[in-house]
């Protein structure tokens, strides 16, 4: 029973020394990239009542969320998914506010998740939301803000894929294929059963153009200019004011002077219902999962009593790490502690030798000898301290 008590659940991990302080590292140097392009900080509680998740919401679905009860038998949920508390609280607190609103967090969400063996169920996650703004420039500096904080992050070689929830929804329009069976068209794309996505299309009186067009959406890959050719394959308003959008993006993005880190992917379709205009996701080596993701969603806030448009984007901390480790790309933390090891008799000259140096910045242990024979080296190897100071037999030593 007591090695089972050592043991976490399945999905949960113990993060600690070394590896807690590079992901603590690594998350304020990529806060302070949030600051810089004017988000302020805003914390949502670690469990919500379950409607603000519910399938309205588009978010994970309700069996994979972690789900309990309060005294008075409303069913709360940990929250699977930042954005939704966000906007919930813009509708709450901004309700009046039309000019733009920028927030950033950093959290954890929880989702109980059994498709892969070892993902895990919870995950960290640093993002920023920017609401009242539906300007194709508030995307283009919400993918711009992705690429810094990858940078930031010491990523060298990323990519990120940027698909459009209105061009699905165009063809879908123009094929006039009802929401409920879109949605299982969009199910079989995504996940790409493309013989499944077929027999549903064949079933369907659409021009053979556009029925081509919406099988071949998992091979709409690839720089903008590649993509073009849609255009001439499309009539619907919708679709074509998604292609020109992405274009205008794409544009900024070079003034950015960031357009080589970024591809199209038009069959990009997201799980989560609530996108409606650009969705992202960003990959790098080392792991198969998106290390940051994002994208507009001008519906969601609006579900909660406040008509705004808004887009977020959020670094996903655990898949950032994994690459970073796997490309040998963490960074080096140094050995800054001070050990100030004392006998009872200088218990004082180190309490006070100790307060002169955190009053100087500098971080310090006491470690009070107990007369056995140690190797305080060896120890201090293991716990990451660089300097040590023994104040011992009327002589101070410094090693």
């Amino acid at each position: 029973m007591s090695e089972r008590l050592l043991h976490t659940p399945e999905g949960v991990r113990d993060i600690y020394a070394a590896e807690c302080e590079t992901k603590s590292v690594l998350e304020s140097r990529l806060h302070h990239r949030l600051h810089l392009y004017g988000f302020r900080d805003i914390e949502t509680p670690a469990f919500e009542f379950f409607d603000i998740f519910n399938k309205e919401r588009g978010t994970v679905s309700s069996r994979e969320m972690y789900k309990f009860f309060d005294r008075e038998g409303n069913t709360l949920v940990l929250r699977p998914d930042m954005t939704p508390p966000i906007a919930r609280c813009m509708a709450k607190y901004y309700r009046d506010e039309t000019m733009p609103i920028r927030f950033c967090y950093i959290g954890s969400t929880f989702v109980n998740s059994s498709s892969y063996q070892g993902k895990l169920k919870e995950v960290t996650q640093l993002g920023a939301e920017l609401i009242n703004d539906s300007s194709v420039e508030a995307d283009a500096e919400m993918l711009a803000l992705t690429v810094e904080c990858l940078l930031d992050a010491g990523l060298k070689k990323f990519q990120v894929e940027v698909g459009q929830a209105d061009f699905f929804r165009g063809l879908m329009e123009e094929a006039g294929i009802a929401e409920e069976e879109a949605e299982e068209l969009r199910i079989l794309i995504e996940n790409k059963n493309m013989f499944g996505a077929e027999e549903i299309i064949s079933e369907k009186s659409i021009p053979e153009g556009l029925k081509q067009l919406i099988l071949q959406l998992p091979e709409l890959f690839g720089t903008l200019d590649k993509l073009l050719f849609v255009k001439k394959e499309i009539t619907n308003k919708r679709a074509l004011t998604a292609i020109d959008r992405l274009e205008r993006l794409y544009a900024l993005l070079e003034e950015y002077g960031l357009g080589q880190y970024i591809t199209f992917d038009l069959g990009m379709l997201s799980k989560f219902n609530y996108y409606t205009g650009i969705i992202f996701r960003a990959y790098t080596s080392g792991t198969g999962d998106a290390v940051a993701t994002g994208g507009r969603y001008d519906s969601l806030v609006g579900q909660f009593g406040k008509d705004a448009p808004a887009i977020g984007m959020a670094v996903m901390m655990n898949q950032l790490l994994l690459a970073l480790a796997r490309q040998k790309l963490l960074p080096v933390q140094k050995a800054e502690n001070t050990l100030i090891v004392y006998q009872e008799e200088f218990r004082s000259q180190a309490i006070a030798m100790a307060k002169k140096m955190r009053s100087e910045n500098k971080n310090v242990e006491l470690y009070l000898e107990s007369g056995q024979e140690t190797d305080d080296s060896d120890y201090a190897a293991r716990m990451g301290i660089g300097n040590i100071i023994y104040l011992r037999e009327s002589k101070t030593k410094n090693y």
